[in-house]
């Protein structure tokens, strides 16, 4: 399909590369006495413009962004901060709540894995469902970056404001709403998660 796409774009620009020759050489011929120009010499000025294009087989194109451009996280657990790096240079800073003891946040290298907006959470103990707003344990954002399978643990909001700095959560990382936006926004799917003790 793209063979075909580029050689009717490459016949189309040969095309009008071709007509506007032949177009200078019909003015030339118009400017010069009729008696130096014979008409089997007129003939051999039209050219066939349906040539055959042939474009070798390239290798598939890989986008790579420089480093520069990688988003990368790094939770450090006993200082309660999560840092936003662009490649190298450090762009936001955020205090969190992390996992209390018996219920650690899980430190090791990580990817985001799931991202939604105004999330509805399960009570994974009683099964209780607390629907989106402002009384949700999940805040206005979910970024998620671990899971066993059955159980996840991720960013998030909440509405427990005083917990933020402190260990307070079942493994997961509480932020304040206003902050767990602004991170979503900077994330993506397969962000790198790096979490240190």
């Amino acid at each position: 399909m793209t063979k075909r796409i580029l050689n009717h774009s490459f016949n189309f620009l040969l095309k009008a590369v071709f007509f506007t020759i032949l177009t200078q050489l019909e003015l030339i011929a118009q400017a010069l006495p009729q008696s130096t120009i014979s008409i089997e010499q007129q003939a051999t000025t039209r050219v066939s413009l349906d040539l055959p294009i042939v474009i070798p087989d390239l290798p598939p194109l890989q986008l790579t962004l420089p480093e520069s451009e990688e988003v990368r996280l790094l939770l450090r657990l006993r200082e309660r901060k999560v840092y936003v790096y662009r490649g190298k240079a450090l762009i936001s800073r955020y205090p969190v709540a992390v996992g209390r003891a018996g219920w650690e946040t899980p430190t090791g290298s990580f990817r985001v894995i799931q991202m939604l907006e105004n999330p509805g959470w399960t009570n994974p103990f009683t099964g209780e469902v607390v629907s989106p707003g402002p009384q949700n344990p999940l805040g206005e954002r979910w970024i998620a970056f671990w899971t066993n399978g059955e159980q996840y643990i991720g960013f998030h909001g909440t509405p427990d404001r005083e917990s933020v700095g402190r260990a307070a959560s079942h493994g997961c990382v509480r932020m304040f709403n206003e902050h767990i936006r602004d991170l979503y926004s900077l994330v993506a799917i397969g962000t790198s998660v790096t979490v240190e003790p």
